[in-house]
């Protein structure tokens, strides 16, 4: 097998090929995450994942800097409580992420009418 150019029909047909590909990449739209259809369960877990990771992050934050420090358990109660707030903040905004998409959908199913 040579690495010599390819025959013209070999070419022709490698070309029509990659047109159909850019073709095919080029008809797909990217959906930003809030397009999405989620289930109440995915809505759930998503809220869940996100208070627990707050807790665990300010968790970590506040063992870390009380060994660095040797103050043992004063940084660490401060950022579980500062990564609970922020893990609820969190929950919110994607409840209010969630709200807002079913009113537009039922705002969008009232102008059907």
């Amino acid at each position: 097998m040579s690495n010599g150019p390819l025959p013209d029909d070999h070419a022709s047909r490698l070309k029509a090929l990659e047109d159909r590909i850019k073709a095919a990449k080029g008809s797909e739209t990217e959906k930003h995450h809030s397009e999405e259809h989620y289930s109440q369960a995915q809505v759930a877990w998503r809220m869940v994942i996100e208070l627990v990771a707050g807790l665990g992050i300010g968790f970590g934050i506040g063992y870390g800097l009380d060994s660095l420090f040797g103050t043992l358990p004063i940084f660490l109660v401060l950022f579980v409580f500062l990564g609970f707030a922020a893990g609820v903040k969190t929950m919110m905004r994607t409840a209010q992420e969630v709200q807002e998409r079913q009113l537009a959908k039922m705002d969008s199913a009232d102008e059907d009418d």
